[in-house]
């Protein structure tokens, strides 16, 4: 089993950051990160290249703080704290898009994309991601037993999605998915996220150029029309598809394989989901999973521009700040008895998604998916059950978007 990149030094005033995650409980926190949240709401930790950043374990000063511009997202900040020098990975801010931006220019390229996420969009898809699902389950029940509920389900569906969104031929979904999940790895070295990354820029690049002269009715074509129009590089296109393709599968796929396996861990909460027929409670249901999951590890990552006072301490100008939104979601102060799942509860105060200008722009789409595949699954196949031990399953201990490699179902 390996870990995310671990902190080359530590002293008890500065306990390493991050720390394993804890195979005694896979859909908890660690041990260690419960450490850091005992230690207040804003502490010292050793990190990456012996740097000392300020991680953020409370969901009130979290939320304060993306939503504070004097904290900046840009990764070539010289205090940002990350695991990868931004020079040796060749990720400057524009190969990561807005992502890596602040507002205005985050505020400007983020809108030529953030209407195709609007609810009414996406709620009109709904049907179209139904379709998809039954039909991936079809071919599961007419397969082999047991099934690998990521290649036949979990995988394809988000892929499937965003690349007709984008207007990427799905055909080439293993060579999109191939370089994603290296990516998102923790454990792969700077040259092979380099090499992925790369990789699909340039391939996003060459389709871009395609769509110049070739539109469809899609987001990359919409964006080549903004290039035409001088309104954006082609380069600067390009990285919104990586953005895009990037998080508009990892993150949902992960999603839907330890959400079906944490729910298969507690049936009378599944039941729940498979009996309704009132969209509300999937909908609450979803929220919880995504509060008590938290997949998105190593924090959201900013750089404090002018110091900065929160919860009695000083963020100084240059200093390193990490958000850590798994423990905000377990803040008991928000979430009673937090590290119970509780579907029947008010979860939608969770930071799964972000907050403020930076907050997930692929919501409203990833929600929807979750909320058709997970009550559909279940009640397709009611008799689903995990083929293996939990022991047994290989979780994601080496990724920063947590999940599970392969998830062996029976029925």
């Amino acid at each position: 089993m390996t870990s995310a990149p671990r902190a080359d030094t530590a002293s008890a005033d500065t306990p390493a950051f991050p720390g394993p995650r804890s195979s005694v409980c896979p859909f908890g926190v660690s041990p260690e990160m419960r450490a850091l949240r005992d230690r207040g709401a804003v502490s010292r930790v050793t990190s990456w290249g012996g740097s000392t950043p300020w991680v953020v374990t409370s969901h009130a000063e979290q939320k304060q703080l993306l939503g504070d511009p004097r904290l900046s997202a840009v990764f070539s900040h010289p205090g940002f704290p990350s695991p990868v020098d931004p020079e040796k990975a060749g990720k400057g801010k524009a190969d990561m898009s807005f992502v890596g931006m602040d507002d205005p220019e985050h505020a400007r390229l983020r809108r030529m994309v953030s209407g195709v996420f609007t609810i009414k969009r996406i709620e009109a898809m709904r049907p179209v991601v139904q379709e998809m699902t039954d039909g991936f389950i079809d071919t599961m029940l007419d397969g082999p037993r047991p099934a690998d509920l990521v290649q036949a389900l979990a995988l394809p569906i988000p892929s499937l999605v965003i690349s007709r969104l984008l207007g990427v031929p799905y055909e080439d979904h293993q060579f999109f998915q191939t370089n994603s999940k290296t990516i998102v790895s923790a454990s792969a070295d700077a040259e092979a996220r380099h090499t992925a990354h790369t990789n699909l820029a340039e391939y996003l690049d060459e389709l871009v150029g395609r769509k110049t002269t070739g539109p469809g009715d899609d987001l990359l074509s919409a964006l080549a029309e903004r290039i035409t129009a001088g309104e954006i590089t082609r380069h600067d296109a390009g990285a919104m598809g990586v953005l895009l393709l990037l998080g508009g599968h990892e993150t949902t796929a992960n999603m839907i394989t330890l959400g079906t396996l944490l729910l298969l861990e507690h049936p009378e909460q599944l039941a729940t989901i498979r009996d309704t027929d009132d969209p509300r409670v999937v909908a609450d249901a979803v929220e919880e999973l995504l509060r008590y999951l938290s997949i998105v590890h190593l924090g959201r990552r900013r750089t404090a521009l002018e110091d900065i006072e929160v919860a009695g301490r000083t963020i100084r100008a240059g200093e390193g700040v990490i958000l850590l939104s798994e423990l905000a979601n377990r803040d008991p102060q928000v979430f009673p008895d937090p590290d119970t799942l509780d579907i029947t509860r008010n979860a939608r105060p969770h930071l799964a998604f972000g907050s403020g200008t930076h907050h997930c722009v692929g919501q409203p789409l990833a929600r929807m998916e979750l909320q058709v595949i997970y009550p559909t699954l279940f009640r397709r196949i009611p008799t689903l059950r995990a083929a293996a031990d939990v022991e047994r399953i290989p979780f994601k201990y080496d990724s920063v978007i947590y999940g599970i490699h392969e998830l062996p179902v029976t029925w």
